[in-house]
């Protein structure tokens, strides 16, 4: 294994940067050419087809099947264009990729050749095997219909040459089987529920949609060094591996010089993305080394999240093309800065103003507030489902560790904000409120824009800050599909506006003013939703404490997060939105501990494979020359002089010794562990098992093997070492 070890260290270390030259047109010209989007409908489809999916894109209504034909045959005309032989329904189950089956454009013809064909019956639905992908129950393996649905608000993309169409994953009895139909219903739940509380300040607004900005943090290892290790090839991270001397305590990582080979694949990276439509902005080197960043302009919450997707992808294929491998596991290397997935969440009207973005009048302010104290409410409300929806075994590792949120869910507004909230607090009262009262009000309302000027502090400790004019949820994991934090967020916030008309409209019935009736509910929502508001450092053992008080949940443990999905309250909550039933919630609950409980299986395989295989065999090696040494030794010096020079070499022996015993002895009773917590059928003990008896050795057995990387001659050390992974590019 040394031997393969240095073998790519060698490549590692010679290659060359693989040139990407710039498109020789402006990117305006190139952006989107792989996508079936307006302007290509317009082209290939009639006006009624082309005016029927703009309504179904702009309003939701149904695509008219009496015209699918028209669009089938108008889109399959342009991918053939654009060289497209098959085309397939992409979608993203419950395992947190996406998935799809190519079939190609062509059918038999009766005089024995074939014909280009692909009907409205093939655009609209499909029929994929669904006993293959999680159901949480939801599907026995002899039950293996599902069904594919075309969802036309995600415009279809030519990517190699297949046609993919994004399209929705639910059962044959119609239970969502995937993550874009939750958050479809969650965005139509929140569609109806902000569209009726804007009505009290605009009567114009008709529509208000749900705008996302994602941030995909990554790390990039060379494919040689990733071959010579596999722990990261199998598990996504680094099962040992003693920290690098130097890493980040310089602070020289962040936004500085990026490496001309990196640089290359970003650059392919973004021209492909371009190409598909997805508006990348930004690209920089992160905290860590060999840790990078790239984000896109906001959009539409549903695009945004089927774009992160297909970017993951893409990264994945152009990495192999420059040797790389993209690492976007939330924790790859212990000691260094793990990855997130920042999630800007904010909601635009139909009259194209953002919800949460301060206006130039009373009026507009007025409105703002509205829907900041009613965002901090839901989240203060739900804090544990939307705990829940960041939850697995990676971010796991993320959460709490001084470089990310903690597990504690909390909301950051800033301090200006919050002395505004403190302000409403004090002055709104139970009573009728004077003409004077309100004029004051009304008028510090009104500075809002010019105290968020200067203000709009940013505290990267907090899990849920508010940033000028979103929300950035950055609790979410570098792996996750958006889709899971964004259906929890949508549905609490919609469930929560419901409540705030409903209580408004109370009032209005006894006669309180309209402007007087928000006054006192926002005051009510203020004073509920307190103990959740926190400006300090969310690092801290202090917050932990205070947390604590304030009665706020830190659940550390992935499995005990998950429970909050099968809580009455969450039950209610997404049923009263129609966005998941109980059953659809119960068969998320068990696919969440599935996969945890796989993970931790497979890394658990993994290390104990790799620890008597490669690290134990290693260590008597070298422990061998050590004993030959020490045999030379004898023979040469005589009894005292033996003890003293000798003495070292018996130590290090006796170490070794040791680590080596310790290894052996926990990996078998890892194994031993492993085989109780199979025996249970059910999968809620079986991943609390896996998560109290087995994941401890992993840490163990780490701690034993990384104490033999200190010692054991680095000539015959098997595996590339942390400072070869992170600064070898």
């Amino acid at each position: 294994m040394s031997i393969l070890r240095f073998k790519a260290l060698d490549e590692a270390s010679n290659r060359e940067p693989i040139m990407v030259e710039l498109p020789s047109v402006k990117t305006s010209e190139y952006f989107g050419q792989n996508v079936f989007n307006r302007k290509k409908m317009q082209e290939y489809l009639s006006k009624e087809a082309y005016d029927n999916v703009v309504a179904a894109i702009d309003r939701g209504s149904k695509v008219d099947r009496r015209i699918a034909n028209q669009i089938a045959s108008g889109m399959k005309s342009w991918a053939i264009s654009r060289g497209a032989s098959h085309y397939t329904h992409w979608f993203q189950p419950l395992n947190g990729a996406t998935a799809e089956k190519h079939e190609a454009f062509f059918e038999p013809a009766e005089d024995g050749g074939v014909i280009e064909n692909f009907n409205g019956e093939l655009l609209v639905q499909q029929e994929p095997d669904a006993s293959s992908f999680p159901s949480g129950g939801i599907r026995n393996t002899f039950e293996a219909r599902g069904y594919t649905a075309w969802d036309p608000s995600s415009p279809a993309f030519v990517i190699g040459k297949t046609l993919c169409i994004p399209t929705i994953f639910v059962s044959y009895t119609g239970e969502a089987l995937d993550f874009k139909t939750p958050l479809l219903r969650s965005l139509n739940a929140i569609d109806k529920a902000a569209t009726e509380v804007c009505q009290y300040f605009d009567k114009n607004v008709t529509k208000v949609n749900v705008n996302l900005g994602w941030e995909q943090e990554y790390f990039l290892v060379d494919e040689s060094l990733y071959n010579a290790r596999p722990d990261i090839s199998l598990t996504g991270r680094t099962l040992m591996g003693h920290p690098s001397a130097k890493d980040q305590q310089l602070e020289d990582n962040y936004f500085g010089s990026i490496p001309e080979r990196v640089a290359q694949f970003m650059r392919e990276v973004e021209i492909e993305s371009l190409k598909l439509g997805i508006p990348l902005k930004t690209r920089h080197n992160e905290v860590a080394p060999n840790q990078f960043e790239c984000a896109p302009v906001f959009e539409e919450a549903n695009l945004a999240v089927d774009h992160n997707q297909l970017l993951m992808d893409l990264m994945a294929k152009i990495a192999r093309k420059h040797h790389f491998r993209v690492l976007f596991h939330e924790k790859p290397y212990k000691g260094v800065n793990g990855s997130g997935k920042h999630n800007n969440w904010s909601m635009m009207t139909s009259t194209k103003k953002n919800l949460l973005s301060p206006g130039r009048t009373p009026k507009s302010n007025f409105q703002f507030l509205t829907f900041l104290v009613n965002t901090v409410k839901a989240v203060h409300d739900n804090a544990e489902l939307i705990r829940a929806s960041i939850a697995s075994y990676g971010n796991e590792h993320r959460l709490g560790a001084n470089e990310a949120p903690p597990a504690i869910m909390s909301v950051f507004i800033g301090e200006k904000l919050t002395q505004m909230l403190d302000e409403i607090e004090k002055k709104v009262s139970t009573k009728k409120m004077t003409p004077d009262e309100k004029a004051e009000l009304k008028l510090d309302i009104g500075k809002i824009p010019e105290i968020l000027l200067d203000n709009t502090d940013r505290n990267r400790t907090s899990p849920f800050a508010f940033t000028g004019n979103r929300f950035e949820f950055r609790a979410v994991g570098s792996s996750d599909n958006c889709a899971g934090a964004m259906i929890a967020l949508n549905t609490s916030m919609a469930k929560q506006l419901k409540q705030f008309k409903t209580d408004v409209d109370e009032l209005i019935r006894k006669k309180v003013k309209k402007d007087e009736a928000i006054l006192k509910v926002l005051r009510r929502y203020i004073v509920d939703s307190k103990s959740v508001r926190f400006e300090g450092n969310g690092y801290g053992q202090e917050w932990i404490d205070e947390a604590a008080r304030r009665g706020l949940a830190n659940i550390t443990e992935t499995t005990e997060a998950l429970k909050a999905f099968l809580s009455k309250k969450s039950i209610e909550l997404f049923s009263s939105c129609h966005v998941l039933s109980e059953r659809e919630l119960e068969a998320r609950y068990e696919i969440g501990l599935e996969i945890f409980e796989k993970k931790v299986q497979i890394e658990s395989r993994v290390l104990g494979d790799l620890a008597v295989n490669h690290i134990v065999p290693t260590a008597i090696k070298y422990q061998n020359i050590l004993i030959e040494n020490v045999l030379g030794l004898k023979q040469i010096l005589s009894n005292n002089e033996f003890g003293v020079v000798a003495g070292k070499q018996l130590q290090t022996i006796k170490n070794i010794s040791e680590n080596i015993t310790a290894i052996k002895d926990k990996v078998s009773s890892m194994i031993e562990e492993r085989k109780k917590a199979n025996a249970h059928e059910n999968m809620a003990e079986k991943a609390r098992l896996y998560s109290l008896n087995v994941k401890p050795y992993l840490e163990d057995i780490r701690t034993h093997i990384d104490r033999l990387e200190l010692i054991i001659d680095d000539e015959i050390w098997p595996l590339p070492k942390y400072r070869e992974l992170l600064f070898i590019r």
